[in-house]
């Protein structure tokens, strides 16, 4: 089984490139299961039904989201019909949505989790807790697991890699938008990567227009963050899981930009 994971595509740019490059990559990774981050899709803060149906049409299985979930209005009118995306597990109770989902594959059947730290973003439920009681139950139905952990800091991203290995297939954190070179199989069989990095912008901070952003740092003064133009980037991993166990076998970081061209 091969999972192929696209971090955070941030609007415009980060849709094109995910669209253009994505069918190159199938090809050459032949994945079981597509799954992509699109929380920042929609002008860098949400999504829509539009730009997830995009998303289905070019061979993505599951979209997951994190703290911008609710930023695009559009949302609310269709997450709750919509078994393809998932928002953090750990919203409290009677969120709409989602926070897991199944995907199949022939005979094989994944399940994916969205998950949301707590340090330095909105105080929601444990998601240490939240996990658990999600695996318990997962784990009676499939043994491959995949969570996407939408957090800030590197240290809860690492504690909950900890806290799951051996239980889960992989552990996977989004949000920062840098790819971070941590890639690993723990010991009980785990795969685990800090940051799987952004679709979008390259020359950008996080994909926002540097100007405003470097802005904002120098003066402490407000600023309105816009989308960046010109040249983009792709980040992604690709895991690849026992069929048998559940539990990894490999880990690849993906960096495509002008510095890493795409080799067939």
């Amino acid at each position: 089984m091969r999972i192929l994971f696209v971090g955070d595509v941030v609007g415009r740019p980060g849709r094109e490139t995910l669209l253009s490059m994505l069918p190159t990559l199938r090809r050459k990774y032949q994945p079981t299961f597509t799954i992509v981050n699109g929380e920042n899709a929609a002008g860098g803060r949400g999504i829509t039904p539009q730009i997830a149906k995009s998303f289905y049409e070019a061979g993505v299985q599951t979209i997951t989201m994190g703290n911008h979930t609710w930023d695009n209005r559009a949302i609310f009118d269709f997450i709750d019909d919509e078994k393809k995306l998932v928002r953090p597990a750990n919203y409290p109770p009677g969120a709409p949505g989602i926070g897991y989902t199944y995907i199949r594959s022939n005979e094989l059947e994944l399940a994916v989790i969205n998950l949301m730290g707590r340090t330095f973003l909105p105080a929601l439920d444990c998601p240490f807790r939240t996990v658990e009681e999600l695996v318990a139950t997962i784990r009676k139905r499939t043994p491959y697991i995949f969570v996407d952990f939408h957090a800030e800091a590197t240290s809860e991203k690492q504690a909950i890699g900890w806290f799951l290995d051996g239980k889960v297939s992989a552990v996977v954190g989004t949000h920062t938008h840098v790819q971070t070179g941590d890639a690993r199989i723990l010991p009980q069989g785990t795969a685990y990567l800090t940051d799987v990095g952004m679709v979008g912008p390259y020359d950008s901070i996080l994909g926002m227009e540097k100007e405003a952003v470097l802005n904002r740092f120098i003066t402490q003064l407000p600023a309105r963050f816009e989308v960046a133009s010109g040249r983009t980037q792709f980040n992604a991993v690709v895991i690849e899981v026992d069929p048998t166990s559940g539990k990894a076998r490999q880990i690849e970081t993906i960096r495509i930009d002008d510095e890493h061209p795409l080799s067939e």
